[in-house]
């Protein structure tokens, strides 16, 4: 099971969302960590996942038309498992501070 931390950043962006954004996060969430799971390097192409160009070491899923969710991978907590940092979660104005 892949572990993850959370910045306090982006526990109050979590608060910020709506019910509805914070439904699409989870969902969202779901399908990443199952992706983390599998082992086998890559993302399912509804993730849409990708590097944050103004952020080296930082990816986002795009996963919704105005939704972000940014993490970086950090030394693993668990031989063998993922970590995964979460750093902001909220829409596009994130890019502005990653």
């Amino acid at each position: 099971m892949p572990t993850h931390e959370a910045l306090p950043r982006s526990t109050t962006d979590l608060d910020r969302l709506t019910p509805a954004q914070r439904r699409r996060f989870r969902q969202a969430v779901n399908a990443f960590v199952d992706d983390l799971r599998t082992g086998h390097g890559s993302f399912r192409a509804g993730l849409r996942v990708k590097g944050v160009r103004s952020a080296p070491s930082v990816f986002e899923p795009a996963r919704a038309p105005n939704g972000r969710a940014m993490w970086s991978y950090s030394r693993a907590r668990i031989a063998g498992e993922q970590h995964v940092i979460w750093r902001r979660i909220g829409s596009h104005e994130l890019l502005v501070r990653p």
